[in-house]
């Protein structure tokens, strides 16, 4: 009993110390600023932990003895019987590019955040569960645009900013429903919470020393609401060392919750001339999240090697604000392919034991602009180190380099690095002590 007491305390204390760690860089930035987070419920964080980051996302399907499968909870039913405790951190450095005129513009920005907390535990040899946290969305932009004003040789200023995001709560479960066939079923309950702040300035530039009226309006929606998750994997054997994995997941469409508050003022050299005008205060509202289907097929050698494809579909075009106005987005599809090689699994040679991975994925995104669909493609790659007395603890490096629009027309080329940081620490717990 005291063996465990000490496990727990120090889980404790390492998820404190994480949080800890990164709660400087989540505050500020999220994964620092792009104009697409404006759209939706803003820029969404990957499904998957270190390891799947670092093979092109891939989830669905491929089970892994030393990590946690955050994608699809009905893996959580293949895991061997140990508690696992997994936390990773990301980061993300941006150049956009667009092309205004006859100019091209620039900028670099780089951000930092936490990318998840879980663990996971047997209930019993068929029976497994996890509790995590993770961020769900962000949002942070500024976008500043200059028109002329109809009818006037004047400009008019109109500055766009948003900050915040959503935050992922889950409790998740898989089971194993026939123990001879391999099929495998699961769930998760997330509660979803975070706020999100559009605020939004316009003044006619008269003066050009900073001293023009300008209008103001912030608007800020506060979430908290329930969703949920299906899985289901199907794993039959091949061979004495080759198995097959299928796998599937759906978000059934949900209604979130949100109270919303509008605020209108005029200010003058960033100082209040007006008193703040409450148009709306904590009025409570519903955001449609539209369903989510995701599939992957997989082939597996005893643990040694892994390599698949997942599809997605979100259907984006269903989706309506805290005002239940749609905003324009659209269905979107992604793909992801990837593999990951363990030289010898079972040997006792450490550089045997080191696994490598790569990836890829294109990913038809809900945004359009100028009529024009924008894509996302990328490629990957990682490597996960053994530690620990019995090499089953990990510690996972993943980078991934993307494109995400063109320049052309009025799309915003953005071209990022995304880089993610695993633990993963297994022990077991709960066993019954035998005293011969």
């Amino acid at each position: 009993m005291l063996k465990l007491y000490t496990r727990v305390v120090r889980l404790i204390g390492s998820s404190i110390l994480a949080v800890t760690l990164v709660s400087s860089l989540a505050h500020g930035q999220g994964l620092g600023n792009t104009p697409y987070s404006a759209l939706g419920l803003g820029e969404a964080y990957p499904l998957g932990n270190a390891a799947n980051i670092g093979m092109g996302g891939l989830g669905i399907s491929n089970p892994n003895p030393f990590y946690l499968n955050l994608q699809n909870p009905a893996l959580l039913a293949t895991r061997p019987p140990v508690t696992v405790f997994e936390v990773g951190l990301q980061g993300l450095s941006r150049s956009l590019t667009q092309r205004i005129s006859n100019s091209t513009q620039s900028q670099q920005n780089f951000g930092a955040n936490l990318g998840y907390l879980a663990v996971a535990f047997p209930a019993n040899p068929r029976w497994s569960m996890s509790v995590s946290l993770r961020p769900f969305t962000y949002v942070n932009y500024s976008t500043v645009q200059v028109q002329q004003v109809p009818g006037t040789n004047r400009s008019g200023v109109y500055d766009y900013k948003g900050s915040g995001g959503l935050n992922k709560a889950s409790f998740a479960t898989g089971f194993r429903l026939f123990e001879k066939k391999n099929v495998y079923v699961g769930g998760e309950a997330s509660f979803l919470f975070g706020n999100i702040t559009n605020s939004s300035a316009a003044y006619v530039a008269l003066n050009g020393n900073g001293t023009d009226t300008q209008v103001n309006l912030l608007n800020r929606v506060n979430y908290g609401d329930v969703v949920f998750k299906l899985g289901a994997a199907w794993r039959p054997k091949l061979s004495e060392n080759w198995t097959l994995n299928l796998g599937a997941t759906y978000d059934p469409e949900t209604r979130i919750k949100g109270t919303q508050t509008d605020i209108y003022q005029l200010t003058q050299s960033s100082s209040p001339i007006t008193t703040p005008d409450t148009a709306r205060n904590n009025v409570t509202g519903k955001t449609t999240l539209p369903q989510q289907v995701h599939a992957g097929i997989s082939i597996e050698r005893n643990n040694r090697f892994t390599a698949g494809v997942d599809v997605g579909y979100q259907q984006w075009s269903r989706f309506r604000n805290n005002d239940n106005v749609s905003t324009g987005l659209l269905d979107a599809i992604t793909t992801a392919v990837g593999f990951e090689l363990t030289p010898k699994s079972n040997s006792t040679r450490y550089r045997d034991l080191i696994t490598y991975r790569l990836g890829a994925q294109y990913n038809q995104m809900p945004y359009e602009i100028g009529g024009t669909r924008i894509n996302d493609m990328n490629v990957s790659t990682g490597v996960s180190l053994p530690l620990g007395r019995y090499r089953v603890n990990q510690v996972t490096l993943s980078l991934v380099y993307g494109q995400r629009g063109v320049l052309a027309g009025m799309q915003v080329r953005e071209q990022y690095l995304r880089m993610a940081l695993g633990f993963s620490l297994a022990d077991r717990w709960f066993v019954k002590r035998v005293i011969d």
